[in-house]
């Protein structure tokens, strides 16, 4: 609301000119806070200044996308033609890719039947991989597979994208013989497999424990003449974890740091498996191990090691890290909040738990009500009931404020 107030200030400014970007980042900012009607009277103002366009109206459609009022987002896609824009193909792609990275792929597959039933436009290779891509978020494999038939029908050859997004399916789906028979048809065809395919097949392949298979497409990769990059050295590196080869993935890492590649996700990804096979103590020697590396933590790695000290009873180290991490300047989350304040009652350390709960609030993040739950039984079973209220009204205060952003 206060860009839109001061939008409206610098109207009445000598000099002020309109221009699309402001419009742009005023519908935006409404967008953002769900002010649909705030955003549709000013589309009316603007109608009249012969400044409406489709970049505009496709803000407006991914707002409502995001807001999940499917309903509404094709409705305003829809009036762009009442508005004097023409619809082309690339929209309707671009409408379909929108809807299924909003997690409503089933109304962008109605749209592309609905596109083909009318013979409005005729799909191209763009609309069956926004398809693909769509459903293969949703884990749909049996969608992915229609969809890259249908594409088949319609004489289109698939081209790296689409091999990609079946490759995909398959390897999400524990499908690895699958994947791998696309991949063997793709260089048939002539078409050669990016990075990012032989990436999901190190990946799909690690996750199976086919170790020897993952590493062979490795070599495949360098093979090809590509560079060494993160994406693929984290998959070989879980590949190597999944199998306990924990010295293997930590070679892997070394030759990631001579190559000037950074590895701070990639040990995470270490760290995620050590901590899952319950080496605590090794866990803990990797993570000071990347500030002797120079490799300095991110949230992500705070937020695991936190919360694996806070679920085996040792909140004082839990709090070591959590100390270090403020050192640095990285702000905790929503998760570490919940880790440690939960690790903190579970002691019966009350008083620190609330501090860390005033913390959380004066940061402006929202609890999950199970958290507060929980802090509000152990607060009430302790005798601190007047502390419970006092921590049941400040979280009142913040849920009655309005979201922002």
């Amino acid at each position: 609301m206060l860009a839109l107030a001061f939008f409206r200030w610098a109207e009445r400014q000598e000099g002020f000119r309109y221009t699309a970007e402001s419009f742009h980042n005023l519908i935006e900012a409404l967008g953002k806070i769900k002010q649909f009607r705030l955003v549709w009277s000013l589309v009316e103002t603007w109608r009249c200044r012969c400044l409406l366009s489709k970049d505009m109206f496709k803000l407006i459609v991914r707002r409502y996308a995001r807001a999940r009022k499917v309903k509404e987002a094709v409705e305003t896609f829809e009036k762009m033609s009442s508005f004097g824009l023409k619809t082309e193909l690339s929209d309707y792609n671009w409408l379909i890719d929108t809807l299924s990275k909003s997690k409503q792929v089933k109304t962008g597959h109605a749209i592309y039947k609905e596109m083909k039933r009318k013979g409005r436009f005729v799909p191209d290779l763009k609309t069956y991989t926004v398809l693909m891509e769509g459903w293969g978020h949703e884990k749909d494999l049996l969608m992915v597979k229609t969809v890259y038939q249908e594409m088949l029908d319609a004489g289109i050859r698939p081209d790296v994208v689409a091999y990609g997004m079946l490759i995909s399916a398959f390897c999400k789906s524990s499908k690895c013989d699958e994947a791998i028979k696309v991949f063997h048809e793709m260089e048939v065809s002539g078409c050669m497999p990016s990075p990012h395919v032989y990436c999901m097949l190190i990946n799909g392949l690690g996750s199976e424990e086919r170790l020897d298979e993952a590493l062979k497409y490795s070599e495949l990769y360098k093979e090809s003449g590509f560079p060494m990059e993160v994406p693929t050295c984290n998959a070989v590196v879980g590949a190597y974890c999944r199998a306990l080869k924990f010295q293997h993935a930590f070679k892997m890492v070394d030759e990631m740091r001579k190559c000037k590649i950074g590895p701070n996700s990639t040990y995470d990804i270490i760290l995620h498996h050590l901590i899952k096979l319950q080496k605590f103590e090794e866990a803990y020697d990797v993570f000071q191990r990347m500030g002797s590396d120079g490799c300095e933590p991110q949230l992500n790695t705070y937020t695991m090691m936190v919360g694996m000290f806070c679920s085996n009873e040792r909140v004082d180290m839990a709090l070591k890290v959590w100390k270090q991490m403020k050192e640095k300047g990285v702000l905790p989350c929503m998760h570490m909040f919940s880790a440690l304040i939960n690790g903190l009652c579970f002691e019966n350390r009350l008083e620190e738990a609330c501090i860390y709960f005033q913390e959380m609030l004066d940061k402006g993040i929202r609890p999950p009500g199970q958290l507060f739950s929980n802090l509000k039984e152990a607060l009430v079973e302790g005798g601190r009931i007047r502390l419970a209220q006092e921590m049941a009204l400040k979280l009142d205060t913040l849920r009655k404020t309005p979201l922002r952003g």
